[in-house]
Order: C-alpha cells, then sequence, then structure tokens
C-alpha cells in the first residue's frame, strides 16, 4: 500500500482521508469494507466497498485479501467498533477518518439503489422511539398515568445510546428481516 502520514483514533487505528483513501482505491491497493447495515449500503456507499456489518461481524469469516483493509461507516463510529473486533481477530485495520460523511463533504461519488432501500436505521431508530414516546403519554393521559414509564424508557435508552455509541433499539433493527436485505 502506498504510504502517507496518517493520524491515528483513541485505538492507535491508523486514519485516512477520503482524498487518500480514493487515491487508493484507484489504484486497487486496498480492500475496504463498509460496517453499515445492509438498508444503508443499498441506499448509498462508495464503489468497490464490499458490506460487512458491524452487527454480523464476529458472525462473518475473516476477509481473504491480500490488500490492506480499511473500514467505513457512515461518521466513523462503527468503523472504530469494528477495528477494535477484527484487531482482536488478528487483523491489521485502516479507518476512513470521518465515515462516508466526510467522503461526501469533499464531494467524491458514492453509488446506491436509493429508490429500493428501505428507510436509513437512524431514521428507523427515530421513528420507532417517537412512536413509543407518543403512545406512551397517551395511554397514559387515557388510561393510566403508569404508561409514562414507557417514555421514561425509551428516554433512558437514547441517552444510553448518546453516552455509550451504541444503541441496543438499532440493533434489534438491524436483524429485522427488512434491513437484512
Amino acid at each position: 500500500m502506498t504510504s502517507f502520514s496518517t493520524p491515528t483514533n483513541r485505538q492507535n487505528t491508523p486514519l485516512l482521508s477520503p482524498n487518500q483513501l480514493q487515491f487508493l482505491i484507484d489504484r486497487q491497493e486496498v480492500l475496504l469494507l463498509d460496517v453499515r447495515e445492509v438498508a444503508e449500503y443499498q441506499a448509498d456507499h462508495i464503489a468497490g466497498s464490499h458490506l460487512y456489518p458491524l452487527s454480523q461481524i464476529t458472525q462473518l469469516p475473516l476477509p481473504a485479501s491480500d490488500r490492506p483493509i480499511v473500514l467505513t461507516c457512515q461518521s466513523g463510529m462503527r468503523s472504530q467498533k469494528a477495528a477494535t473486533q477484527l484487531q482482536q481477530r488478528g487483523l491489521t485495520i485502516t479507518e476512513l477518518q470521518g465515515g462516508l460523511n466526510a467522503w461526501k463533504q469533499q464531494g467524491l461519488p458514492t453509488i446506491g439503489q436509493t429508490a429500493n432501500a428501505p428507510i436509513s436505521l437512524m431514521r428507523q431508530v427515530q421513528l420507532v422511539a417517537g412512536s413509543l414516546v407518543l403512545i406512551s403519554i397517551i395511554l397514559s393521559l387515557t388510561l393510566a398515568p403508569t404508561w409514562l414509564g414507557l417514555s421514561a424508557f425509551v428516554g433512558a435508552g437514547l441517552v444510553f445510546a448518546g453516552l455509550s455509541g451504541t444503541c441496543l433499539l438499532a440493533n434489534v433493527l438491524a436483524a429485522m428481516p427488512w434491513n437484512r436485505g
């Protein structure tokens, strides 16, 4: 792989800028793994990337390649988690700094099948969490105030997701048949 001076993240995983990655993709010097979920990948991804969902990473076989592995996700959070898991399995990993968001900010191309893809996982989480809160408020006003506990539970889950970077609801939704493609 062409050598670049690259920063590292908190786990000392090397990071590539979007332009560095584009250079390496053009030269076919890396294996790019997208660790987002099926629906997100179908909607929008970097040409030449391979789907390797974080929710399934422990069950998937190790990628077979003689090229260095670069991980990407939407913003960089999931690729950090995936890097840790793959490094524990003995792989050397590099990440796209800032993920697909940074890639797009640089004006680099993506491909996808937006018309056929389900809505993004984050929007699904928002819809489910918002619906649960709304339903619990309606039920607490019409049936019993104890239904507010559901809103508190959903709120606590969202706080946990924000603090930990792990959304349990997203993990559940990612396992649903419409998100497995």
